[in-house]
């Protein structure tokens, strides 16, 4: 797991053991998770209406649920600013992944997004399945080729070659065609483990509690470790934001967004915080099912 080229927060690079799992093949898609919300009438976080309560002092008329969009820049930005192509936007959700007017009309084919971590927990449960840990995900995204950068091996993607859903462009206001948003899942080849979509599309959610880096011991611990797991939910926060003391938990495998130029995190190795409570247009998760095997 982890890397040394991306301090702090994918070192140390270190060995560990998983027990045996199996992965879901693609990420969940809008189809599935339709399915299940007509199963069990489920409402996820982004529909719920807000208690005033939570928002002391805010105006009744900003208390909307809603959800984060991707809105792209008329043209070149200051990329210390996220904001710029981030917008709050009133009524979007995994069913209406724009905001109001929107559909998953032709997209039953693309992850679901706009779930936050209670939402896939209760797919999950539904499914009889289970959110992989950082340690699982990192070891399926691998695809059995540990300590290269990418899913495919130690080079990045040559031109000409799709290899994965990235921005491919001028981030954030001009993507090549075919990019610049989700695609249909598998619509990118497969690492060695017969997995689609470990690098790029969206950003995937995990089990495990976000800290800003790998334990410190590590790499140079007497034994390697069985199915690590991360802190504790109360010292879970992002340091970068402790202005928003929200637990975060990791997501893993980079997303449409990932542009070589800003953030080249659709690498196994790569990791992020993401808040509990929210839900965005480029994150969305699979499931595993545990076995009773011997450790791998």
């Amino acid at each position: 797991m982890g890397s040394a080229d991306h301090e702090p927060e994918e070192a140390p690079p270190h060995r560990v053991r998983v027990g045996a799992f199996a992965i879901e093949d693609v990420p969940v898609t809008t189809a599935a998770f339709a399915a299940f919300v007509r199963d069990t009438g489920y409402v996820t976080v982004a529909e719920r209406p807000l208690d005033p309560a939570d928002y002391p002092g805010a105006p009744a008329e900003n208390l909307v649920p809603g959800s984060l969009v991707f809105t792209g820049t008329p043209g070149p930005v200051d990329l210390r600013h996220l904001s710029q192509w981030w917008a709050w936007v009133p009524g979007a959700c995994w069913s209406r992944p724009l905001g109001p007017g929107s559909s998953t009309a032709g997209r039953e084919r693309h992850p679901v997004v706009h779930v936050a971590v209670e939402d896939a927990e209760a797919y999950a449960a539904w499914a009889g399945r289970s959110l992989p840990t950082e340690a699982e995900w990192e070891a399926a995204a691998r695809g059995g080729l540990p300590g290269l950068p990418y899913t495919w091996g130690p080079a990045p993607e040559a031109p000409g070659e799709r290899l994965a859903n990235y921005w491919h462009g001028d981030f954030p206001w001009r993507a090549d065609p075919g990019y610049g948003s989700t695609s249909p899942v598998g619509a990118f080849p497969a690492n060695a483990y017969g997995l689609h979509d470990m690098a790029g599309n969206v950003w995937e959610l995990t089990a495990d509690w976000y800290a800003p880096r790998h334990p410190d011991d590590a790499e140079h611990a007497c034994c390697v470790p069985v199915d690590p797991r991360g802190p504790a939910p109360e010292d879970s926060l992002d340091p970068a934001q402790p202005q928003f003391p929200v637990p975060r938990r990791v997501v893993k495998g980079g997303s449409f967004l990932c542009a070589d130029t800003y953030c080249r995190r659709y690498r196994p190795a790569a990791r992020r915080p993401q808040a509990v409570d929210t839900g965005t247009s480029h994150v969305g998760f699979r499931c595993v099912v545990r076995l009773t095997l011997p450790l791998v």
